[in-house]
């Protein structure tokens, strides 16, 4: 199987690297092996084995040398190797990050348990923290990578109406770098971990454990992940459109996707190369953030918020377009504003990267930035505002079918608000320097991310599962999970909100006996929430082997991607389509079909 060739060709890569490392240390006069400094320089000989293993070599790198590339496999087996098909790497994409996504969850549960009462009962300090930290950094992961990645990929070019992404072997490769950072996360929580949470500030960052320097080594090639997958939605979009698909008819989730991809593309190499300069700090004796040596640890913050805050927007901004998306198929109504909308999207863009500061309010910056960066804070909630205006108007006087996608993309419009509206205060100087670092925090991020992302990628895979495999998921286990997972969600988070105005502080193992019993309430409702996904995992599993076959448009909607069959096949249209109208015209007296085919006897566009 191509994955264990890879794992075998990655292990020997890494050898080779340390041993050409240490060759040249032990000319050096230096010991042959050294943690940080051997895994960094042997690396790229482990990354370069694993896509050589995996099909690099067979499907791509032949043709290099005049050879030719092998035919794709069919079947199961097309999902564990190099493939340059879209809908085969969103299916990778999604089962990766499914996989990720319940084991950070699990991770998630074993903190709940340590804090469910004063002192310490599963970990140790240093096991608390490490254990926070893996968290923190593949949930952030599942959040950026999961609405592009999976429903991205599977499903854009079929809505442009395009036969494949416009650099197919790209795509295929930006996908195989990514489970090499699921391997690095988890060897370095077998060492030990790393104590410095998702963020990595220094000095903690430069100084602790060797986990750290895998992390880093993660997150810099999760980063190139994101760089190749933006540049890729960004040409699909502008030069793979069908005829007629001007940017005027463009489908709502694509405007999200594209919006994401632009802000993947220009803020991510922030990240990277902060922690690039923090391993040089750590094993080459460089003093970009040691203060002893005239460096400046703030710098850091600067350069990892211009990310991670646009990052936010990388994970929120495609979740947009599939909520209106579902909003408007299932409520049988245009995208209301539908113009307003999409210059929303591209308005948060534009802010997205100049908000970045407000992290920083408590971090020592000078005080004459905190008013630029609050009301720069304040004036992003405008255009995110006009999205919440789009979704209720496309709901108000429809015809809502409540069905599982439904439920989940209305939760997301509820959580949405409340992490919208807790997050002013956090904008706003006063009121953050009393609850920054706090529970507040925990549940306001939450409410943003999971309450807003995690709802809309869950109304995504419901929306969209009949097209990716073939087959209906059970209802009833699907509207189970749903309202255990919103019931649950409300029970663990707006506790929180109390405990943080309260002052609990947030990444610590103990806490005050005041604290108790509110902490216990929460602990239990967290394993609420997380018994939810088990009827989720049932459910996909089951019904991906044996649900019902889901016909080409279950939904009745008009999009091109329900145009074809289910799934669609390996070419996507044996015709390319010609848009002749809007992709949400229901009720719309005397408007065409979104879509028209030349061929005769091919489908005209659906959806009433």
């Amino acid at each position: 199987m191509p994955v264990i060739f890879g794992l075998i060709l990655g292990a020997v890569g890494f050898a080779g690297g340390v041993s050409l490392v240490g060759a040249a240390r032990t000319t050096m006069g230096l010991p042959f092996w050294s943690m940080g400094i051997s895994w960094s320089l042997a690396y790229p000989f482990a990354l370069t084995g694993w896509l050589l293993g995996v099909g690099g070599w067979k499907f791509w790198a032949t043709e290099w040398f005049g050879g030719t590339a092998a035919t794709p496999s069919t079947g199961v087996k097309r999902y564990f190797e190099f493939n340059g098909d879209h809908k085969v790497i969103g299916i990778q994409y999604g089962v990766t990050f499914a996989v990720i996504f319940l084991l950070s969850g699990l991770t998630a549960m074993l903190i709940r348990f340590e804090l469910m009462s004063t002192g310490m009962q599963l970990f140790n300090e240093d096991q608390y923290n490490a254990a926070m930290s893996f968290h923190g950094i593949t949930m952030v992961s599942v959040a950026v990578a999961m609405v592009l990645g999976a429903f991205g990929n599977y499903v854009v070019p079929l809505m442009i109406g395009a036969r494949d992404m416009a650099f197919p072997r790209l795509n295929a490769l930006s996908y195989w770098l990514t489970p090499p950072v699921a391997i690095l996360l988890l060897i370095a929580v077998f060492m030990g971990g790393w104590d410095s949470g998702w963020t990595a500030y220094p000095p903690l960052s430069i100084l602790n454990k060797s986990g750290q320097v895998l992390f880093n080594l993660a997150v810099i090639t999760f980063g190139l992940v994101s760089i190749l997958g933006g540049i890729n939605f960004l040409c699909t979009v502008i030069y793979e459109r069908a005829p007629g698909l001007t940017w005027g008819r463009l489908p709502i989730f694509v405007w999200g996707t594209f919006s994401g991809a632009l802000i993947a593309f220009f803020f991510t190499q922030a990240f990277a190369a902060a922690l690039i300069m923090g391993l040089l700090d750590r094993l080459a004796g460089t003093s970009f953030f040691r203060a002893s040596e005239g460096g400046s640890p703030v710098f850091y913050e600067h350069l990892f918020w211009f990310y991670s805050h646009p990052a936010v927007y990388v994970m929120v901004v495609p979740a947009f377009g599939a909520v209106l998306e579902v909003l408007s198929h299932m409520s049988r109504k245009p995208v209301y504003a539908y113009r307003w909308a999409v210059g929303a999207l591209l308005g948060i863009v534009a802010v997205s990267g100049i908000v970045w500061a407000h992290h920083m309010f408590t971090s020592g910056m000078s005080e004459y930035l905190h008013a630029p960066f609050l009301i720069l804070t304040e004036i992003i909630s405008i255009p995110t505002g006009l999205i919440f205006l789009s979704a209720l108007g496309t709901i108000w006087r429809g015809r809502l079918w409540l069905r599982t996608p439904m439920l989940f993309a209305l939760a997301f419009v509820f959580n949405f608000t409340i992490g919208g509206i807790t997050g002013i205060y956090l904008a706003d100087v006063p009121t953050d320097l009393h609850l920054h670092d706090t529970y507040f925090v925990v549940a306001h991020f939450h409410y943003t991310i999971v309450g807003g992302e995690i709802f809309a990628l869950f109304a995504a895979l419901y929306f969209w599962y009949p097209k990716m495999t073939g087959r209906m998921f059970n209802e009833t286990l699907g509207k189970i999970h749903f309202w255990m997972m919103f019931i649950g969600f409300q029970a663990v988070f707006i506790p929180m909100f109390q405990v943080g105005v309260k002052g609990m502080n947030r990444r610590i193992a103990d806490y005050p006996t005041a604290y108790e019993g509110m902490n216990a309430w929460i602990s239990g409702a967290a394993f609420f929430l997380g018994a939810s996904f088990i009827f989720f995992a049932a459910n996909m599993v089951y019904s991906w082997l044996r649900g019902p076959k889901a016909v080409a448009n279950p939904w009745q909607a008009r999009t091109l991607e329900w145009q074809v069959s289910s799934p669609p096949p390996v070419h996507n249209f044996d015709e390319i389509p010609t848009i002749v109208g809007s992709p949400y015209d229901y009720g719309v007296a005397g408007a065409p079909a979104h879509a028209r085919w030349v061929e005769p006897g091919a489908p005209a566009g659906g959806g009433g």
